[in-house]
């Protein structure tokens, strides 16, 4: 079997969790450290994809999560790179002590991949709904929280984590996600990317509302209202000069998350604002202090302000325009 070459152009052949799996296989091949960990999740999150290429290095633990991440914390404290793979749900909540503990607290080099974020498993019920990780596994210390925007920013956040101190824990989705780089970028854990430039608004968003955001600016951009869209990949370490270089710049800023308003990248943003004592106008799109209903994602995004048109509008409140 050949080695998967990531490409620009394999985005639009791959979903997000797809790419995942893909790229796993190749660092695989290029580092003999790496072992991969699944909780019976081979198919959905694609980790099924190294199982097959390199199988001595593949360890299923069935519905076990919490023992996977024990067994993650063992391999890295004997020099290996594990990369565990779990819904965003269980990875999050279930594993939280032993994500803490285990893992963080001890600074291990462990990539835990945490797949069908957010509301994207609409259908599978409020438990399985993936609203609160970032707010529970950035407040970690030790711990670094990526949140890719699409199947290329995944690629590249995977390359990335190899040769990346401490713990990380990545947040994809379900898989058809929208393609925001079509070209090759430069990404760096920790330095957001400027997808869009304006002066009038800034709008700073993460995983599948990057996109969101881009179409709500060219909607935006047809009434002659400018846009910023910033894509902050990564959640901790945020990038602080982004932040504050878009707050003085434009006066405006609205953070844009499949998450709670409640501690993930708004917080976080609201914090560094706070801190630098800056006289802006700020607000959060995402999901209100409430447990989201079940139903298709679309329907979800739609109902709850986590779409373009959700987008759209807030700018427009924040700009006193109907």
């Amino acid at each position: 079997m050949q080695a998967f070459t990531f490409n620009v152009l394999d985005v639009d052949r791959f979903a997000t969790r797809e790419m995942y799996g893909k790229v796993l296989v190749e660092i695989g091949r290029e580092n003999p450290d790496i072992v991969v960990l699944s909780a019976d999740m081979m198919r959905s999150n694609k980790t099924g994809d190294f199982a097959k290429a390199i199988p001595e290095r593949f360890f299923n633990f069935g519905i076990a999560e919490q023992n996977m991440f024990g067994v993650a914390a063992g391999f890295a404290i004997n020099g290996k790179i594990p990369y565990a793979s779990t819904f965003a749900a269980f990875a999050s909540m279930r594993c939280a002590e032993q994500l803490r503990t285990d893992i963080a607290y001890p600074n291990l080099k462990v990539r835990i991949v945490a797949s069908h974020s957010g509301l994207s498993m609409g259908n599978g019920g409020t438990t399985h709904h993936a609203t609160e990780d970032i707010a529970i596994t950035r407040s970690m210390a030790n711990m670094t929280v990526i949140v890719p925007a699409d199947a290329n920013e995944c690629a590249k956040a995977v390359y990335a984590s190899v040769d990346y101190p401490g713990p990380i824990y990545m947040r994809i989705g379900r898989g058809a996600e929208p393609i925001v780089y079509k070209q090759d970028y430069d990404f760096a854990i920790g330095k957001a990317v400027t997808v869009r430039e304006g002066n009038d608004v800034t709008v700073i968003a993460c995983g599948i509302m990057v996109m969101a955001a881009i179409k709500a600016a060219r909607k935006l951009a047809e009434e002659g209202i400018e846009t910023r869209v910033i894509d902050m990949h990564t959640i901790k370490p945020l990038d602080e000069e982004a932040v504050l270089k878009a707050a003085r710049e434009t006066g405006i800023l609205i953070t844009a998350e499949e998450h709670s308003i409640i501690g993930g990248l708004g917080g976080a943003v609201a914090e560094v604002l706070a801190e630098a004592g800056l006289p802006v106008k700020f607000s959060r799109i995402g999901l209100p202090d409430v447990y989201s209903t079940i139903g298709p994602p679309d329907d979800l995004y739609a109902r709850y302000g986590l779409d373009a048109e959700g987008i759209y509008k807030k700018v427009k409140e924040m700009l006193g325009k109907k």
